[in-house]
């Protein structure tokens, strides 16, 4: 009788637990598409980063060589400076000093399409200037 009770529950069991795995496999909705860029002397890569529309995104950027910054624009090349920024960040925007051989993580939801700059922020040598990147959000 008690094995009679017991086979149910553990069919029961092994589906749920299927369920909650492909559903895991699959991503669910709320969860960051991770990506890891480098930051070293005078260059991020990758660049361009490519995204969908809509998507949450986690850059997980490690300075490699020494200290460097990393500032992005919420609003796209040729975007009104004044509207609704395409780019939501979870933390306030400005400089994120990033010590060398440490990561740090920039979070936003890419809303609306263009390509967006960013720039190292923390003088990092003679070619400073000229380390920046592209991230393009696609419909």
């Amino acid at each position: 009788m008690r094995l009679q009770l017991l086979v149910p529950s553990l069919i029961a069991l092994v589906f749920l637990f299927v369920i909650q795995s492909a559903a895991a496999a699959s991503g669910s909705p709320d969860a960051a598409r991770v990506i890891e860029v480098t930051a070293k002397k005078y260059e991020f890569s990758p660049s361009p980063i490519r995204v969908k529309q809509g998507t949450k995104v986690q850059l997980k950027i490690t300075a490699t060589d020494h200290v460097h910054g990393f500032r992005i624009a919420t609003t796209s090349e040729g975007g009104d400076a004044n509207g609704k920024p395409g780019l939501v960040l979870a933390s306030g925007e400005g400089c994120n000093r990033i010590e060398r051989g440490q990561t740090a993580t920039i979070e936003f939801v890419a809303q609306t399409p263009g390509t967006y700059t960013f720039k190292c922020c923390v003088h990092c040598g003679w070619r400073h200037r000229s380390m920046h990147g592209e991230l393009i959000v696609e419909p």
